[in-house]
């Protein structure tokens, strides 16, 4: 779609260009042209043309903008479920932390249910 988008602007471009050369240089060219004079239903036509090439050039862009709209959206869900299991999963080794260190007081407590040996304090 973005190879589109660009021939659809650049289509337009050179349209309008084309015409402004045209306009401009009427009086030297109306012979290869093949028109003899330039009326008001002749630059109205062109008008439309170049009014019809534009806005499929504006919804090629729309179309696109959209496309990578949906994408961000894409990443940015995909990105906060990512951030989500990393949470999880350090939130899990903190608990195995605790777990174990709660493990350690309690087979110390069992320890402890002897007489403690007494300290010397000097």
């Amino acid at each position: 779609m973005k190879q589109f988008n660009k021939i659809t602007h650049l289509l337009v471009l050179l349209y309008f260009a084309v015409s402004l050369v045209i306009f401009l240089s009427f009086n030297s060219i109306k012979g290869i042209i093949g028109i003899e004079e330039l009326n008001t239903s002749l630059v109205v036509n062109f008008l439309l043309i170049g009014f019809f090439l534009f806005i499929i050039s504006m919804a090629t862009d729309k179309m696109e903008i959209s496309g990578l709209k949906s994408q961000i959206e894409k990443k940015e869900i995909e990105k906060n479920e990512l951030k989500a299991k990393l949470y999880d999963h350090e939130q899990g080794i903190k608990l195995k932390n605790i777990e174990k260190k709660i493990d350690q007081k309690k087979e110390e407590e069992k320890d402890s249910s002897v007489i403690r040996p007494r300290q010397n304090i000097k």
